[in-house]
């Protein structure tokens, strides 16, 4: 057995964190989350350096679960629901040895614990977290065969327990949706992780009914309806985590396809600080929600990560002394001390009409979901010009197509001018693995594009591909922005008729960081590649 010693005491030895770090850590951590985890939290370490740590200070191997040929017979010696809690996967039996894989070796309570209820000696061995989540969802899911043999009409615990092994393991893979997609034979199981779906299962045909049907329960959904798309909403907790679900049905040849929307309600609260503006932006922002009245609008297509900066700016903005009211649809968040209201078109409580209401509730602050029609764009901007703060959404390609599109809805652009204090346009890229990151130069054609974007750069950077990101040399994602304020000059080019080629070309005039820029800016810092910014210039 390794000698037991302290996390902490291990990574200042290595000159990897300092006492400083460690006492900052554990003032600020939660009540029962690991030191190890806590670090990573910060930013102090990275998985890898702890596993290196680890791996070179204990004498303990470092094993890749991705493709690890496991002993199906091991799993009975650990249960599925200890596995996932205590975040370890046995492997295999070795002399008289039990081989299991642990995200902290050095937790002697769990060491014990398995000692105790398997028999065998523990030989631990260290992986990633993420890597022992993926083994487990892997070996322990039963196959949708399985599940088929003992679902009788739709119904028993098979179902319940196959819909909640679905939903834990988006969480745990951090996805945005959940689709369900019916194919002729089969049912396909498919997840959206960093904005990209990847096939995880296949489910055996006779399932899809029962599943939908389950689904639809939660949801609060017409069972009998199968001919017409329904939307649903479900607001429960996944294992610990805190989650609202967002259900949407869609008849197919095939039968009904399902996507559930999932929002982890533990990350939805972030404040501006932590969406990844530049300190220009960041401050040109800030600078625009702390003025007392005007409209600012939020620019970007689906999964752009709006929702996210909509609630930094509620939290931002957030105190006793302002009155603040929002009309969502739907309302993903709910917040303390702000008064949000839920669109119900069934009922004739619109955007427009919930706005009108606001207007008589003495508000100093309104946040609007989506601009969608002329009349609420005219409601919004006529409150923005008798001293209300509004800030919404809108969809468009960059922050500078927002002002004529405003225009284009009908309303008259004097009213534009006076009331539009600035646009945030905003995409998201995926992050370099911080496991696997390399650095190298550039070649001849990367140069030219950074030159033609005025943009100086020695080292590029990427991911070879490790277990923590299963070789994909992605981990999360971040925004890229382009923040855009109205001056004298841009309201003379409105006033005058001017083209959306002259808007652009005063906003460059006047240092606008556009959306390119900002990306190829955190290529050059290393927490993109110029790839995925590549392909934000063309969706552009």
């Amino acid at each position: 057995m390794a000698p037991r010693k302290r996390l902490g005491d291990l990574l200042k030895d290595a000159g990897i964190i300092t006492e400083a770090q460690v006492e900052d850590v554990l003032a600020h951590k939660k009540p029962d989350q690991k030191l190890g985890d806590a670090l990573l939290d910060h930013g102090f370490i990275t998985e890898k350096q702890l596993i290196d740590v680890l791996e070179y200070q204990l004498g303990i191997a470092h094993v890749s679960l991705y493709q690890y040929p496991i002993e199906e017979r091991v799993l009975g010696y650990v249960s599925h629901a200890f596995a996932q809690n205590k975040y370890v996967m046995p492997l295999q039996i070795k002399d008289h040895e039990l081989v299991v894989a642990m995200q902290d070796p050095m937790d002697y309570y769990v060491i014990d614990d398995l000692e105790l209820s398997t028999g065998f000696t523990i030989y631990p061995v260290i992986a990633t977290r993420d890597d022992i989540l993926y083994a487990i969802n892997k070996h322990y899911f039963k196959q949708g065969d399985e599940y088929a043999a003992t679902t009788e009409e739709g119904t028993g615990a098979s179902v319940v327990s196959l819909l909640d092994q679905l939903l834990t393991t988006g969480i745990q893979l951090k996805a945005s949706d959940v689709h369900l997609d019916p194919q002729e034979t089969h049912v396909d199981v498919r997840y959206r992780i960093d904005g990209q779906l990847r096939k995880d299962k296949t489910l055996a045909k006779e399932l899809q009914n029962p599943l939908v049907a389950r689904i639809k329960i939660l949801a609060d959904l017409d069972i009998t309806q199968t001919r017409l798309p329904q939307d649903g909403r479900i607001k429960t907790t996944i294992g610990v985590t805190p989650v609202d679900l967002r259900i949407s049905c869609l008849p197919t040849v095939n039968g009904e396809k399902i996507v559930i929307r999932v929002l982890n309600l533990a990350n939805a609260l972030r404040k501006i600080n932590d969406l990844g503006f530049s300190e220009e932006n960041r401050q040109k922002y800030v600078d625009l929600l702390n003025r007392p009245s005007g409209l600012v609008l939020l620019t970007g297509p689906t999964g752009s990560g709006k929702t996210s900066t909509l609630y930094g700016s509620i939290h931002h903005l957030n105190q006793d002394h302002i009155n603040m009211v929002t009309i969502e649809d739907p309302v993903e968040f709910q917040m303390e001390g702000v008064n949000q209201v839920q669109v119900n078109a069934n009922v004739g409580l619109t955007f427009a009409t919930g706005l009108r209401s606001i207007l008589r509730q003495d508000p100093n602050t309104i946040m609007v979901g989506e601009v969608r029609d002329q009349e609420t764009a005219e409601i919004a901007i006529r409150a923005s010009l008798t001293g209300h703060l509004v800030f919404s959404t809108l969809h468009t390609n960059s922050a500078v197509d927002a002002i004529p599109r405003l225009i284009d809805m009908g309303i008259e652009p004097y009213l534009v001018v006076s009331s539009l204090k600035g646009v945030v346009a905003q995409r998201l890229v995926r992050k370099i693995c911080p496991d696997c990151k390399v650095g190298r130069e550039p070649t001849p054609m990367e140069r030219d594009i950074f030159h033609n974007h005025d943009v100086s750069v020695d080292h590029i950077y990427e991911g070879n591909g490790c277990d923590s990101c299963h070789y994909l040399g992605y981990r999360g994602r971040l925004a890229v922005h382009e923040v855009v304020t109205m001056d004298e000059g841009m309201k003379h080019l409105l006033l005058n008729q001017g083209s959306m080629a002259d808007l652009h070309t005063h906003a460059a005039d006047k240092g606008t960081s556009f959306l390119i820029h900002d990306g190829l800016e955190k290529v050059k810092n290393g927490e993109t590649t110029l790839q995925e910014v590549m392909q934000l210039s063309i969706a552009l």
